[in-house]
């Protein structure tokens, strides 16, 4: 747009992409948000001696903060964002309900008063219309909570409500709201300008979550018809226009299985998936909520606004997705390629090669978004993608990533915000091969391996000296997978290898560039793309395939016959040692030297 632009940062942040991106970059401070990216007085500082004449807050930090807009206001600058008095009703959970209310847009069904007894509680019940919730008004943590399906149950629930209630919290009173069932979470991206203009921009389905936290959104949703989008869109520009929104946002709604839809709570700025929405309406959000900004009313209509194929976002952290679906991890990215030689993907990301993951800040690597003319076709380039996504030197959750954009359920549009908890009620374990997937992985980690002894039996191309035996014309291995070991032969010819694993034959192909961190194969005709992550010279190896790391041992026959004289390591001994899940700073350490602890002690010192 010809924009000249100033990006603010922390010192850790200093070589940055954005920082890279941007005309000028100015430190505003060290590397704790609130002494930084949050430190209004820094960043007001900065504005006046840049003499910058707007502000993008981006996503988080002080996107929605009323303050630093009001701030921005007396100062004269633009504010790139709607104003004051939206993000402060948007920004009440009470006053949002109301406005929604007044707005004519559903609110979830419920009755707030104290509910007397049964019989009462039947008639408030049939009001709302089944199911209902029945739970403990000082209530939590799940007691005093029961779903109703029918009057009998209404009764029932009330009373072991209210028992529940009494012995839990001191307190049986009790209240009955509406009970979304599998519910999805489906948003409506609006848009709004100066001039009393609002559109609404189709919508994003989030339902994949885990904390409440978004993990692959796509657009438009496999669940909407066309009649409740239009309702869901319209009601959305009913309270946009109800708040005098002037900017982009997102009306975030709650929709069961039955299509009734419930607002839930506006984001009064531009969010994260912003992507999928651009690549189906083919509008640059960013350039329109600059252009409303500076006064400009919109360049369109809502007749305008279409839905032109499919695309799908992950969100890629440096998460170990083995950890209640990812608890962040930290590290130097030693190695990182992304994936944009596959056709219409985009990567949206803030880091490189070289980059830290510290722990100051969300551990978002990239936005990985991947658009078709059709949902399969999305879904099939993401894959791809994933599979061609090379990220070393921290964890990572592309094995998860890639599990939920398979999973039968996932592929029909079968799911809800409680999908992963749902499908992996024992926390994920990865992907388990079938037989055949087994098979492949067997006989190209044996490929690899005869690949890597015939290289470094040559010397620039030409075997090392004249009597090597490199003519051997056949390899017998052992490959250990996990407790079991299976045999594999493995012969060439030109640059495929034929491996005959437990006695089934497959046909390997390759370039066989082991420099490169991707290694592309053809398996009996089907193409794969594996990583090899790490290799040794005593045939341990680790590979990436099908987004699940596998670690194998590779053994000629007579390694496999001396390994059983080799010692076995001994497990290390964790029973005195206190180990965290997950990286952070220590901010209190509740015993001292002398003091005795017991299980079940939340404080050290009355044990």
């Amino acid at each position: 747009m010809g924009i000249k632009t100033v990006a603010v940062h922390s010192d850790v942040d200093s070589s940055a992409v954005h920082v890279k991106m941007a005309d000028e970059a100015v430190c505003v401070g060290p590397a704790p948000t609130s002494k930084s990216y949050l430190n209004m007085d820094a960043i007001m500082e900065v504005i006046k001696k840049t003499r910058a004449q707007a502000v993008h807050p981006g996503y988080g930090f002080l996107s929605e903060n009323k303050e630093f807009a009001r701030r921005l206001e007396l100062d004269g600058i633009t504010f790139i964002g709607p104003d004051t008095h939206a993000i402060q009703a948007m920004g009440d959970k009470i006053e949002s309900k109301l406005l929604a209310k007044n707005a004519k847009v559903n609110t979830i069904p419920g009755f707030d008063g104290v509910v007397k007894d049964a019989d009462e509680a039947v008639r408030i019940a049939r009001e709302i219309g089944y199911p209902v919730m029945i739970k403990a008004s000082a209530g939590g943590g799940g007691k005093g909570m029961r779903i109703a399906w029918d009057d009998e149950e209404t009764r029932e629930g009330f009373r072991f409500s209210s028992q529940e209630a009494a012995s839990s919290f001191g307190d049986d009173r009790l209240l009955i709201e509406k009970f979304i069932d599998n519910p999805r979470h489906i948003e409506i991206q609006v848009l709004g300008d100066k001039h009393g203009n609002a559109l609404w921009l189709n919508e994003r389905e989030c339902s994949i979550q885990r904390r409440n936290q978004k993990v692959v959104e796509e657009a438009p949703s496999t669940f909407l018809d066309p009649e409740t989008r239009r309702a869901m869109g319209e009601q959305a520009v009913a309270l946009a226009k109800a708040v005098k929104y002037s900017s982009a946002g997102t009306v975030e709604f709650l929709v069961d299985s039955k299509k009734n839809f419930y607002f839930l709570e506006m984001n009064t700025r531009l969010q994260v998936e912003h992507p999928v929405t651009e690549c189906i309406t083919g509008l640059d959000l960013v350039q329109e909520m600059i252009r409303v900004a500076k006064g400009y009313p919109l360049r369109h209509k809502q007749a305008d606004i279409p839905i032109n194929g499919w695309a799908v976002e992950c969100r890629v952290y440096a998460e170990d997705p083995y950890k209640s679906f990812g608890l962040p991890s930290i590290g130097k990215l030693s190695q990182y390629q992304e994936p944009l030689h596959v056709p219409n993907v985009r990567v949206d990301s803030g880091i490189q090669q070289g980059s830290d993951i510290s722990i100051y800040y969300d551990p978002m690597i990239s936005k990985l978004v991947t658009y078709g003319s059709n949902r399969a076709e999305a879904l099939q380039r993401m894959e791809e993608a994933l599979d061609n996504y090379v990220i070393r030197g921290v964890t990572h959750n592309i094995a998860l990533l890639r599990e939920v954009i398979i999973h039968p359920c996932f592929v029909q549009g079968d799911i809800s915000t409680k999908f992963l908890p749902e499908v992996y009620p024992d926390g994920f374990k990865g992907h388990k091969l079938t037989d055949l997937e087994k098979r492949e992985l067997l006989a190209t980690a044996a490929s690899l391996y005869v690949a890597e002894q015939r290289r470094s039996q040559q010397f620039l191309g030409t075997p090392r000296i004249s009597i090597d035996k490199s003519n051997v014309s056949s390899w017998e291995l052992f490959v250990h997978l996990g407790d079991a070991t299976h045999s594999a032969t493995v012969s060439k010819t030109g640059s495929t290898f034929s491996v005959e694993v437990d006695g089934t034959k497959l046909n390997v192909t390759s370039e066989w560039n082991l420099a490169s961190p991707l290694l592309p194969v053809t398996i009996d005709g089907t193409p794969r793309t594996m990583q090899c992550l790490s290799r040794d010279a005593a045939g341990n190896i680790s590979i990436q395939f099908l987004g699940t790391v596998y670690k194998l041992r590779i053994l000629t026959q007579l390694a496999a016959e001396l390994s059983k004289y080799m010692p076995e390591k001994a497990e290390e001994d964790t029973t005195s040692i206190l180990r965290s899940p997950m990286p952070g700073a220590v901010v209190a350490v509740s015993v001292k030297p002398g003091d005795m602890v017991g299980a079940g002690c939340h404080n050290a010192n009355k044990s």
